[in-house]
């Protein structure tokens, strides 16, 4: 074990599975000799050369159709978007095309695309997105969304070896605050299961990515007997570990930075709704974003990104609902 930030975690898993298989191979804006925006491929010019590791254009639509292209040949690309806002110009590609090649052609399309996500650092409107929601209406992509530096590696190294399109979401202002333990070498997460962060009997906290240690310094400071649940995959969706918590506790938070409406937190309530209603005790709640732009503005984002009292609030009131 060694101890990284959740930036030298992906940076690692990425390298790890760079070197164990030939077929894996980088493409973005900047991401050679430059080392990528967020210095997560730093270094890997130098040790890949120029021929895994590829400077690309300004051109999210050629990056996404190159990697499909290249991953039903039989590599594994693994695309940089330099922030996921940018997914959009590829869109296209990615949910026309690359999420529908197995159902169409039942060719297999083992390609990555990261996604530096989320806000907290006075990005704007264009570079602070959550845009998950975006890919669940898309069969055929899987989404996952780490929270700690260990799950970070683990993921990006299953997502790899997976034969289908995944969207690895990187937490940005994760980057550089989180650390933690990470194995060393070959280490796989399996894509699709929760991670019970910790146990509690009176409430349920599902979260992801920069929710995840929201809610543990909420609970912390509350003193709640508060479960809190990883989703890490948000399709597919770990129904058995979402629903055998909601009818443990009967009390059900959904916290996550992206917006309210048709969000991942809609999802989850509404399985929830369906399957446990009457296990409940409290209405389910949740804990979002609104449905607006990020701000710029220091004090207005911190208004509009959920907070450690808006957690610390949602918890107390179903607690004690």
């Amino acid at each position: 074990m060694s101890e990284m930030t959740y930036l030298e975690a992906i940076s690692d898993g990425l390298r790890t599975e760079m070197r164990r298989d030939e077929s894996v191979f980088c493409m973005g804006e900047d991401i050679g000799v430059f080392g990528g925006a967020f210095k997560v491929t730093a270094g890997f010019h130098e040790e890949f050369g120029p021929g895994r590791v590829l400077d690309t254009p300004l051109a999210e639509n050629l990056i996404i159709g190159a990697a499909v292209g290249a991953a039903v040949e039989g590599m594994r690309p693994v695309c940089e978007m330099q922030f996921a806002d940018f997914i959009s110009c590829g869109f296209d590609q990615l949910v026309s095309v690359a999420a529908k090649m197995h159902y169409r052609q039942g060719l297999a399309v083992p390609m990555v695309v990261r996604l530096p996500s989320g806000g907290g650092f006075s990005g704007g409107p264009f570079h602070s997105q959550n845009p998950e929601a975006w890919f669940l209406q898309a069969p055929g992509l899987k989404v996952v969304a780490p929270s700690t530096a260990e799950d970070a590696k683990g993921l990006l190294i299953s997502a790899i070896r997976d034969p289908n399109p995944v969207m690895f979401l990187e937490h940005k202002h994760l980057y550089r605050r989180v650390r933690g333990d990470v194995p060393e070498g070959e280490h796989a997460v399996p894509i699709g299961k929760a991670r019970v962060v910790r146990r509690g009997e009176d409430v349920s906290v599902f979260a992801y990515g920069s929710t995840v240690g929201l809610a543990e310094q909420a609970v912390a400071e509350l003193g709640e007997d508060a479960e809190i649940v990883d989703l890490r995959t948000l399709c597919p969706l770990d129904r058995d570990a979402i629903l055998a918590s909601a009818r443990r506790t009967g009390k059900v938070l959904v916290a996550h930075e992206a917006t309210r409406s048709c969000g991942v937190g809609a999802e989850v309530a509404a399985l929830i709704a369906e399957q446990a209603f009457e296990d409940l005790d409290a209405p389910i709640r949740r804990l979002t974003a609104p449905d607006v732009p990020v701000p710029f503005s220091p004090s207005l984002e911190q208004r509009v990104l959920p907070g450690l009292d808006d957690m610390k609030e949602a918890i107390r009131e179903l607690a004690a609902y």
